[in-house]
C-alpha cells in the first residue's frame, strides 16, 4: 500500500477512534441494545400502572350484561337505560352496547362509547370477556354433559423442533431465533453504513470548506486522500464492530449461563445431544434452541465475522458514493439532496431484509442479496438461517468487485470536485467529470 495512503489512513482512524465520543458509543451501545430488548419485558412485569374505567353495559341481548365480571381496573355496571340516558350519566367513563343479534351472528359487532381516550387495555379485557361468555353460551345450546371439560380435555398445544438434514450433525435451527437475528444485523449494517458513510461525506465538506484538501493534494494525489479516508474510517467502523463482538461473545458464554435457571440449562445440555425425551414437561422447544445457539461461542463469532464482511464491504462500496458527492458540493444542504443515491437503495435493502428474515429462500430474497447496492442488509438477515456458504461468497465476491467500479468512478469525480466552488454541479456535469481523462 502507497506510504501516503497509509498516512491518511492513520491520521483518519487515531482522529476517530481517540475521541470520548467513540469510546462512549463502543461501550454504551451493546448495552442500549440490551436494554431496548430487556425494557419492553420489564415494563409489562411491573406494570406501568391503569387507569380505572367505569363501563356502563347496556345489554339488548339480555345474555352478557350480568356475566361480565369487575376487576380493580375495569367495572362494569349492566343498566336497562337507553343508551342516550346511559350517555348522560356523571358517573360512567365508556358505554358498551351489547347487540340483539349476539348469539346467532357469525361476527357480531360490539360499540364502546368513550368520554376520553380509549384504553387499549380495556377494549381488549372487554372483547375477551364477551368472546368468552359467548363461546360458553354456545357451548351450553349442544346439550352435551361436561362439554366445557371434553373440550379442554382435546385441547393439543404442539412444540417442533426442527433439524437440518443438509448439516453433517444434523443440528437443531430455531427459525424464530434466526429471524430476529437477522432483523437485529440488518439494523446494525443500516446504521454503520448510513452513519460512517456520512462520516466521510461530513468530513470531506469540512476539509474543502477550510482549504485543508488544497493544501493536502500538493503532497498527496486526490485519489490516494479518498482511499485514505475512505479506509480509515472502515477501520473505525471494524475496530466497534470488534469490540462488539468481544462483548456479546463473553456474555454468551459466562453471563447467559449465569443467569439461566439450572432447569432451563440442564434442558438445554439435552437437546444439543439430541435426547429429546429428557426434556422436562414445561419446557419450550423454542427458547430452548435459542438459548443453545446465543450460548455457542463458535455460533456467535461465525456471524460476527460475516457481519464484518459484509460491513467492510458494504462501507467501502457505499463510502465511495459519499466521497463522491461530498467532493462535489460546497455544502451540507446541497449534499443532502444528492445523498437520494445511497439512501433509497439502503431503504428498499433493508425492506427486502424484512421480508427475507421472515422467508429467506424468496427469488426476491436470494437475488438482492446477490445485486450489491442491497446485498449487505438481505444477506445479512438471511445468513442466521444457515444458507449455504456459496451464495455468501457469491455475494461478498461481487460486492468487493462492484467497489472497487465505484471507487473508481468516485476517484474521477474526487479529483475534479475538491476544486469546484460555489456551485451544485448537474448530472451532466459529473458524467463529464468521470469522462476527463
Amino acid at each position: 500500500m502507497n506510504s501516503n495512503i497509509k498516512l491518511v489512513i492513520s491520521r483518519e482512524y487515531r482522529e476517530r477512534v481517540g475521541k470520548k465520543s467513540f469510546l462512549i458509543t463502543t461501550i454504551l451501545m451493546p448495552i442500549l441494545m440490551l436494554g431496548l430488548m430487556v425494557a419492553p419485558a420489564l415494563i409489562m412485569s411491573i406494570g406501568m400502572g391503569q387507569s380505572k374505567t367505569t363501563v356502563v353495559v347496556v345489554d339488548n341481548s339480555g345474555i352478557v350484561a350480568n356475566e361480565l365480571k369487575s376487576d380493580e381496573n375495569t367495572v362494569f355496571m349492566p343498566t336497562d337505560a337507553t343508551v342516550d340516558s346511559a350517555m348522560r350519566r356523571a358517573d360512567a367513563d365508556a358505554i358498551l352496547v351489547i347487540p340483539r343479534e349476539l348469539m346467532t351472528s357469525k361476527k357480531p359487532s360490539l360499540k364502546y362509547y368513550s368520554n376520553g381516550p380509549s384504553s387499549m387495555l380495556v377494549e381488549t379485557t372487554i372483547r375477551s370477556a364477551v368472546n368468552e361468555i359467548v363461546e360458553q353460551r354456545r357451548l351450553r345450546d349442544y346439550d352435551i354433559e361436561n362439554l366445557g371439560e371434553i373440550m379442554q380435555a382435546v385441547e393439543c398445544d404442539v412444540d417442533m423442533s426442527t433439524v437440518r438434514l443438509d448439516r453433517e450433525n444434523a443440528e437443531t435451527a430455531s427459525s424464530e431465533l434466526s429471524s430476529g437475528l437477522g432483523i437485529m444485523l440488518t439494523f446494525v449494517l443500516y446504521m454503520f453504513l448510513l452513519l460512517y458513510g456520512q462520516m466521510v461525506m461530513t468530513s470531506i465538506i469540512e476539509e474543502k470548506n477550510n482549504r485543508v484538501l488544497e493544501i493536502v493534494v500538493s503532497s498527496v494525489k486526490p485519489a490516494q486522500m479518498m482511499m485514505g479516508k475512505i479506509i480509515g474510517v472502515a477501520f473505525v467502523a471494524v475496530t466497534q464492530i470488534v469490540i462488539w463482538g468481544v462483548l456479546i461473545a463473553a456474555m454468551s458464554s459466562l453471563v447467559l449461563p449465569a443467569i439461566m435457571p439450572d432447569q432451563i440449562m440442564a434442558d438445554v445440555a439435552a437437546l444439543n445431544a439430541g435426547n429429546t425425551a429428557a426434556l422436562s414437561d414445561t419446557a419450550d422447544i423454542s427458547l430452548l434452541q435459542a438459548v443453545a445457539a446465543l450460548g455457542n461461542v463458535g455460533y456467535i463469532l461465525q456471524i460476527i465475522g460475516v457481519l464484518t464482511l459484509f460491513l467492510v464491504g458494504g462501507f467501502l462500496f457505499y463510502a465511495s458514493i459519499y466521497a463522491a458527492i461530498g467532493s462535489a458540493v460546497d455544502n451540507i444542504q446541497d449534499a443532502s439532496q444528492l445523498q437520494t443515491v445511497t439512501v433509497v437503495p439502503v431503504i428498499i435493502g433493508l425492506i427486502c431484509a424484512m421480508g427475507a428474515a421472515t422467508d429467506p429462500n424468496t427469488p426476491v430474497a436470494f437475488w438482492m442479496s446477490i445485486i450489491p447496492f442491497t446485498s449487505p442488509m438481505v444477506m445479512m438477515a438471511r445468513v442466521p438461517f444457515g444458507i449455504p456458504a456459496w451464495e455468501i461468497i457469491v455475494s461478498l465476491a461481487l460486492l468487493f468487485i462492484s467497489f472497487i467500479g465505484m471507487v473508481w468512478v468516485a476517484a474521477k469525480i474526487y479529483r475534479v470536485g475538491i476544486f469546484m466552488y460555489g456551485k451544485k454541479p448537474t448530472v451532466k456535469e459529473l458524467i463529464r467529470w468521470v469522462k476527463y481523462k
